[in-house]
């Protein structure tokens, strides 16, 4: 039998340098920030200051970590002072800091958004509290270097989530809930009894050590364990057919958060399942490809179709939203450096993209009073800003040039039609038909919305003066999808080398300090 060397945890002797700290921070100050905006609830107005100064300091400490990545490679923090494997990990790599990075840019739009039209009472609901600790949730997913440690980060994203979607106490918000709690819920079991397993197979949840046992662990075990990581995560991303409880629970709260669960849960979610499949168990990802292929295929072709048959806007966005999902599966599917790098750039595109198509929606909401898209119309010439926000958006959405979504699509389809089989043509024909049919999907809600007169009975919308705080948030966000589409070589640049580190983790392994030691 072949000797198994474990070795004895061991302590750390000395701190890490003061550069290492800017791994940790942005967890810490947003938790922190969380704790002092519950406790400024009661201030008007304060909380708001706080939470959006809290936010801006996230940004400027991830800024300084995707330098220090691109710079020096992967790095990794263990917190505790005992060496990993033994200790809970910060591993952060392109991808990882990249992704943060996005969540907090998207987190500080929202948090000026709300302010359109959040009253005084309305600051005693803890909504900054909720909205810092549900970056906090994402932020640790992104820079988490441990399974378990991920799954403590979806519990933290689960209890803000939920008290964000019930805010305002409405039957409509309580039915989502429901819908929306029990099936995450149910995934949070699958994932927690598949790290279970992980664990009496290999000994380990980090997950550089992971990738260094599971290959000599029994394979049709991992490929099992594979199977339910899939299960668990699909459900999160809200992939086909496990995706019926985002169009039916993302409409029900205010837009605003909406917008911030839109731009932010599904992507951890599909993120989860790109670290999971391609870097840390890859051969359980070869053999289980057939379904990938066949979840990213269906997820790509039929959600666009929901959103065509859809009349109330933000159910039809949601259904716009799957279909992105359907996007990033197919490169896990593809499993190539430039697949990997269009599913890890479609991410970054849709956090940033269907948070501000939602809150245009939100917009448009509110200069009509109404959801449903039959009761809408003549908004172009009531405000023609919005209606050009949101077909700029929607055609970002389809991935049609110069917007940030045609990159991501672009490399896909590359990596589609390069690939040597008909798995991958298969892939690019749907990543195809998904842009033609969410084309189509966003002209017929742009026609009805903006281009009709309005309603029968209905007078044409006036604009609100209170809305011009939130078109300049959404429109700031916007431009930056216009800005980084016309020039995207350096976020394209950081996706590829974060996407060859996600195929060959040699870097990741070595930054935690585990390269090449003996099990």
């Amino acid at each position: 039998m072949e000797e198994i060397i474990v070795t004895a945890p061991t302590m750390l002797e000395t701190l890490p340098p003061i550069g290492d700290w800017v791994i940790v921070l942005p967890i810490v100050l947003a938790l922190m920030g969380a704790a002092v905006s519950l406790v400024l609830r009661r201030r008007p107005g304060l909380a708001f200051v706080g939470a959006a100064l809290v936010v801006i300091a996230i940004i400027a400490t991830e800024i300084a970590l995707v330098m220090k990545v691109m710079a020096a490679g992967p790095v990794s923090m263990t917190m505790g002072k005992w060496l990993p494997p033994f200790g809970i990990s910060l591993t952060v790599d392109a991808f990882g800091a990249i992704f943060a990075l996005a969540a907090a840019v998207v987190t500080l739009i929202v948090l000026v958004y709300a302010e359109i039209d959040r009253e005084e009472a309305d600051s005693r609901n803890g909504f900054h509290a909720l909205v810092l600790l549900l970056l906090t949730g994402v932020t640790g997913a992104f820079l988490t270097g441990d399974l378990f440690n991920l799954y403590v980060w979806f519990e933290v994203m689960l209890i803000a989530s939920f008290g964000l979607i019930i805010q305002g106490g409405k039957d409509v918000q309580l039915d989502g809930a429901v819908k929306y709690g029990f099936l995450n819920f149910l995934a949070t079991v699958f994932f927690l009894l598949s790290l279970g397993l992980l664990y009496g197979l290999v000994g380990t949840l980090n997950m550089a050590d992971i990738m260094r046992a599971a290959p000599s662990a029994d394979p049709a075990a991992i490929a099992a364990i594979a199977s339910m990581l899939i299960l668990a995560f699909g459900m999160k991303a809200a992939a086909f057919p496990l995706n019926s409880w985002l169009p039916a629970s993302y409409h029900t709260p205010p837009a605003v958060i909406s917008a911030l669960f839109a731009g932010l849960l599904t992507k951890v979610g599909a993120y989860a399942l790109l670290r999971s499949l391609v870097a840390i168990l890859p051969e359980s990802r070869d053999l289980l490809e057939p379904v990938l292929v066949i979840i990213a295929i269906a997820t790509l072709v039929i959600a666009p179709l929901g959103a065509i048959a859809e009349t109330n806007l933000r159910r039809a966005i949601g259904f716009v939203v799957i279909g992105g999902i359907g996007a990033v599966i197919a490169g896990i599917a593809m499993a190539s450096e430039t697949g990997i790098a269009g599913s890890g750039l479609y991410i970054v595109h849709a956090i940033v993209t269907m948070t501000a198509l939602y809150l245009t929606a939100g917009l448009v909401e509110k200069m009509t009073g109404a959801t449903d898209t039959r009761q809408m119309g003549g908004l172009y010439g009531a405000s023609t800003p919005i209606s050009i926000l949101f077909f700029v958006l929607i055609m970002g959405a389809a991935g049609v040039p110069p917007f940030l979504g045609f990159w991501p699509k672009l490399l896909l389809l590359q990596g589609g039609f390069e690939g040597a089989d008909w798995v991958d043509l298969a892939l690019a024909i749907a990543l195809l038909v998904n842009a033609v049919l969410t084309i189509i999907a966003g002209s017929r809600l742009w026609a009805h919305v903006f281009w009709r007169g309005a309603a029968d009975g209905v007078e044409a919308p006036k604009d609100n003066g209170r809305l011009k705080l939130g078109f300049g948030a959404t429109g700031l966000l916007t431009a930056a999808i216009i800005v980084v589409g016309l020039w995207p070589g350096p976020l394209m640049g950081a996706i590829k080398e974060g996407a060859g580190d996600i195929l060959d983790p040699a870097r990741y392994v070595a930054a935690t300090n585990l390269a090449g030691g003996a099990r």
